[in-house]
């Protein structure tokens, strides 16, 4: 196994032996580590504190950059919709996993499966219900102020 994919999983198992999800990530550039991160659901009860957008921020603190061209990422689990997305953000373009989703669904983990299920149907057809509230005026239009910077 490479050194950071057992990095990541050493996590992961550090993170279940104290009561969290067998989730850990290495953010990697120029063979070295960068950043780590594990789920942190279970100490901070924030949603988002996914191991991979943990290692992510933290890098990005750091760095003092959103772009994380050159970087590689390494889970232990299949990242969800939710930290691939932040890695296509950050423009990570090189991402190994240890565990697929489909094993993360055998042990009660099905979140993940359920979400890129979710993603693949039309708007009208999800389970949360997204509609389009269009603003009343550009004026209002926080994307028109962006697009005349």
């Amino acid at each position: 196994m490479n050194q950071f994919m057992e990095r990541a999983v050493q996590l992961a198992i550090a993170n279940v032996q104290e009561g969290g999800q067998p989730f850990g990530a290495v953010l990697v550039k120029d063979d070295q580590i960068i950043a780590e991160g594990v789920n942190e659901l279970h100490i901070v009860h924030d949603i988002s504190g996914h191991a991979e957008l943990l290692a992510i921020r933290r890098a990005q603190q750091q760095l003092q950059t959103s772009d994380l061209s050159g970087f590689t990422m390494y889970a232990s689990g299949e990242p969800c919709a939710m930290c691939l997305s932040a890695m296509y953000f950050a423009n990570i373009k090189d991402i190994f996993y240890g565990e697929s989703v489909e094993q993360a669904t055998k042990v009660g983990l099905d979140k993940s499966k359920f979400i890129y299920n979710e993603l693949k149907k039309d708007r009208d057809e999800r389970t949360v219900s997204i509609k389009q509230m269009p603003l009343e005026n550009e004026q209002q239009s926080p994307m028109q102020l962006w697009g005349n910077k």
